[in-house]
């Protein structure tokens, strides 16, 4: 980012708005240029209000009459004011991180007057704004649907179909963190045996008409929901009140997705017969139960577990989609191996604090856990969400940066 080039090091949020970044002593680009109140380019922004350099040196991310945003922490959870500015981004092959230290490549990127936000760590007084982000994290590089977000900004500047790949690689121990990738644009995700966009399902995006962000703006949300229909466990559909899963009219309840919850979150009533299902079917299995370890409600013996080539041997979980498509979620996805030896955690979260006032009122936030070695593209034209399911059924992975 900017002349010279700095590299940025920053955690992927398909929720966030823009790309920001802590831009202190080490950012004193040649080409930056803040965008002032009122101009054109602020509203697009949606600047919030008008900021000033004051008790410090005049300098990148802290100048006078200066756009200003509120880039949010979600980890954290605390908004910190910055500047609004454009700046040249390049990337041969830069690497952005989530923050569960899974890391995305994304390659053959410039873009002149690129708009994001610069944060300049002591103008106001703030201390420790990049709290709860993957350590050595400098900011935070959105995805949502927004005129500022990186997808966007590219489809811009060269005519290219809004649409976006995300592909993050496996966390386990066995796999280490590896790369995986983003694409912006059509299909050039491919390799000699395996097309990704050839075996993707494909599901409508879903609009929520209210904010389901941490600004409370009056404008529709702008993350990504999906229209879930009912979930089944080694084909048992759950038993629960299924008009959780549809949005009503104050915007609560749904289901969108994250990269930023590393486990996916369920209402109570959604979680709890999930966890009674999976634990019945895996007893059948004789997959012996041991005591659970937190923030995870069902813990079983490792040992009594078999392996196979999606990962655990354990009951599946489906989640049937609007369209009549099916997103089968396999072992490697639905347990996590915890601290405590030979145990491992069905990976899923009760969500009892999603509570109706909070950003957080959608019934099931599918987390980055679950959307491990899965291909999935977001399609902001056609408005669909492509998912592969499990890419190691195909002897393939998102660690491996020449699989697509």
């Amino acid at each position: 980012m900017g002349t010279p080039p700095v590299k940025l090091d920053v955690v992927i949020d398909i929720r966030e708005r823009f790309l920001w970044f802590e831009c202190g002593n080490n950012y004193n680009s040649t080409t930056y240029k803040p965008l002032h109140c009122g101009t054109k380019q602020c509203k697009i922004a949606k600047g919030t209000d008008c900021i000033n350099c004051t008790n410090h040196p005049l300098k990148t991310g802290c100048t006078n009459n200066t756009c200003g945003v509120e880039p949010y922490n979600p980890f954290g959870e605390f908004f910190v004011s910055g500047d609004v500015g454009e700046d040249i981004l390049l990337s041969s092959s830069s690497t952005y991180t989530t923050n569960n230290g899974s890391s995305v490549v994304v390659s053959n990127a410039y873009i002149p007057s690129f708009i994001s936000s610069c944060v300049y760590p002591d103008k106001f007084g703030i201390d420790g704004f990049l709290g709860g982000l993957a350590k050595g994290k400098k900011g935070v590089l959105g995805l949502a649907r927004t005129s500022i977000s990186l997808p966007t900004q590219l489809a811009n500047k060269y005519k290219l179909h809004r649409k976006f790949s995300l592909c993050l690689p496996s966390t386990s121990e066995e796999k280490g963190h590896n790369n995986g990738v983003l694409f912006v644009g059509e299909d050039p995700y491919f390799s000699p045996h395996l097309k990704a966009s050839k075996i993707l399902n494909y599901t409508p995006l879903v609009f929520n008409r209210h904010s389901t962000g941490p600004i409370y703006d009056n404008d529709p949300s702008t993350e990504y929901f999906i229209r879930l229909k009912s979930i089944k466990v080694d084909n048992q559909v759950l038993n629960f009140n299924t008009s959780l899963l549809s949005i009503n009219k104050e915007g609560h309840g749904g289901t969108k997705l994250s990269t930023v919850i590393p486990y996916t979150k369920l209402h109570t009533s959604i979680y709890q017969p999930l966890v009674n299902y999976f634990v019945n079917k895996a007893s059948v299995r004789k997959i012996k139960r041991v005591k659970a370890v937190a923030p995870f409600g069902a813990c079983f013996d490792a040992r009594t577990i078999r392996n196979s080539v999606t990962g655990p041997d354990v009951p599946s979980i489906d989640l049937l989609l609007k369209g009549g498509v099916k997103w089968r979620i396999y072992g490697a996805n639905s347990m996590v191996k915890v601290d405590k030896k030979n145990v491992l955690c069905l990976a899923f979260v009760d969500g009892a604090g999603l509570e109706p006032t909070t950003p957080l009122a959608t019934s099931i936030v599918i987390g980055g856990h679950q959307l491990e070695d899965n291909f999935v593209e977001f399609d902001l034209v056609s408005l669909k969400f492509g998912f592969t399911s499990s890419l190691l059924l195909r002897n393939s992975s998102c660690s491996h940066s020449t699989t697509f």
